[in-house]
């Protein structure tokens, strides 16, 4: 596995594919809702990208909301979730965060992966709520 910080326009196409395939072709969310303002290269969010057998199999980014790293779009192509990918993707973008100079992380989790984000080190802090028809929960982490 390897995860660099998306810094060409290749790269970012590589992202919206993988997103593509998960959110919207496997997991049915509407195109609309899937891409924003923020997928774009003008340093108003860190995307990376995750490699595995030197291919792109994962995606996420992180946007700075004052000092919270709000970290969004996090997702693995489903034949490569079973290799211990998203702990790695989590790590990278909480590093991305603190570079940023973030007290804590935010994030929107679906509820069947809170356990996952909870064995990382996240609190869930919201009763489950609907986005973009899935149950999701706000989970935070402080760094201090």
């Amino acid at each position: 596995m390897s995860i660099v910080t998306i810094n060409t326009s290749e790269q970012l196409k590589d992202a919206f594919s993988i997103r593509k395939a998960v959110f919207i072709d496997e997991q049915h969310v509407p195109e609309a809702e899937e891409f924003d303002g923020f997928d774009q290269l003008d340093g108003s969010c860190d995307h990376i990208l995750v490699y595995y057998d030197r291919q792109p199999v994962g995606t996420g980014r992180v946007r700075m909301i004052g000092d919270v790293g709000k970290l969004e779009r996090i997702c693995i192509l489903e034949p490569y979730r079973k290799f211990g990918l998203g702990k790695g993707i989590i790590v990278a973008l909480e590093e991305l965060a603190k570079r940023r100079q973030a007290n804590s992380v935010k994030l929107h989790g679906q509820t069947q992966a809170e356990g996952f984000y909870h064995k990382l080190g996240y609190e869930t802090v919201s009763e489950p709520f609907i986005e973009a028809d899935i149950p999701h929960v706000c989970m935070t982490k402080n760094f201090i």
